[in-house]
C-alpha cells in the first residue's frame, strides 16, 4: 500500500480529477486512450497523475463536448495553453462558438413559435405545409404565411414546379412587382402607360410561370388581397397594388385581343 502514498505535491490521481470535474474514471481513461487528455505524469506505483493544467484542458474538452462537437473536432480545436495569450485565444474561440450556438437556437425557437401560431390559424394537421413553412422561415421569406392559404392543388403545384432556390426567386419577383405597382399607383402613373403595361406583362408572365398555364389556379391567386398576414400591412399593400395591377392587366389583355381570365372562367 505504500506505493499509493507516493503522490508528488501538485499532482492529482485520476479518481481525484474525476470527482473534481464530475466525470467518471472510465471517461478519463477513454480520453487518455483516444489521445485527447493524457496524464502529465505517473507515480512510482504506476498511477496516472494529473496537474491543474490537465484539469483546464479537461474543462476545455468538456466545454466543447457540451457544445456538440465530436471527439475528432475537439482534437483539432485543442491548442497549447502554455501562455496567457493561449488561454485567452481558447476562451475567445469557445465564447464565439457559444454565441453562434445561442443565435442558432434563438432562430430555431422563433421558427417553432411562428409555426405554432400558423398551426393554430390553420386548424388542421398538414405536415407538408408545416415543413414548407419552416423551410421558408429558414430562408427568411417574409411571405411564409401565404402557404397556409394555398389549396391542395395550388400547394402541390408549387412544390412540384419549384425547388428552394427557384421558389425564393419567384417570391422575390412577386415582392418586387408588388412594390413597383404600389409606387406607380402612388405616383399617379396611368395603368395603360408604357410603365404600367411593362409591369402588367411581367406580372402576367410571373403568374403563368407559377401556375404552369393552369387557369383554374388563377382565381385563388387573385384573392391574395383577402389573405390574413401577421399584421394588416399585407392587406393595405395588396389593396394599393391591386388598384393598379387590375386595370393594368385589363389594358394589357385588350392589347392582346382577348382576356385569358374570362376565357379560363368559361
Amino acid at each position: 500500500m505504500e506505493k499509493y502514498k507516493a503522490i508528488p505535491e501538485g499532482y492529482m490521481t485520476v479518481g481525484e480529477v474525476a470527482k473534481k470535474m464530475g466525470v467518471t474514471v472510465r471517461t478519463l481513461q477513454y480520453y487518455d486512450n483516444e489521445g485527447l487528455l493524457s496524464p502529465s505524469s505517473e507515480s512510482e506505483g504506476g498511477r496516472r497523475l494529473y496537474t491543474d493544467k490537465d484539469v483546464i484542458n479537461l474543462y476545455q474538452i468538456l466545454s466543447l463536448k457540451h457544445l456538440g462537437f465530436s471527439l475528432d473536432d475537439i482534437k483539432n480545436r485543442l491548442i497549447s495553453l502554455d501562455t496567457p495569450t493561449d488561454v485567452v485565444e481558447a476562451l475567445t474561440e469557445q465564447a464565439a462558438d457559444i454565441r453562434e450556438k445561442m443565435e442558432s437556437l434563438s432562430e430555431s425557437l422563433k421558427e417553432i413559435e411562428t409555426l405554432q401560431e400558423e398551426v393554430l390559424q390553420m386548424k388542421l394537421v398538414d405536415f407538408k405545409k408545416y415543413a414548407d413553412i419552416i423551410v421558408n422561415l429558414q430562408m427568411k421569406n417574409e411571405f411564409y404565411w401565404i402557404i397556409k392559404h394555398f389549396d391542395d392543388k395550388t400547394f402541390d403545384n408549387f412544390r412540384s414546379r419549384f425547388d428552394k432556390d427557384s421558389g425564393l426567386v419567384m417570391m422575390e419577383t412577386f415582392t418586387r412587382l408588388l412594390n413597383e405597382a404600389i409606387r406607380l399607383q402612388r405616383d399617379d402613373v396611368p395603368p395603360e402607360s408604357e410603365k404600367g403595361q411593362n409591369l402588367a406583362k411581367e406580372f402576367w408572365e410571373m403568374l403563368m410561370e407559377f401556375t404552369g398555364g393552369d387557369m383554374s389556379m388563377l382565381s385563388k391567386l387573385m384573392e391574395t388581397e383577402n389573405f390574413n398576414g401577421p399584421d394588416n400591412e399585407w392587406k393595405q399593400k395588396q389593396a394599393i397594388a391591386n388598384a393598379f395591377i387590375e386595370p393594368a392587366l385589363g389594358a394589357y389583355f385588350t392589347t392582346l385581343g382577348y382576356n385569358p381570365l374570362e376565357e379560363g372562367a368559361k
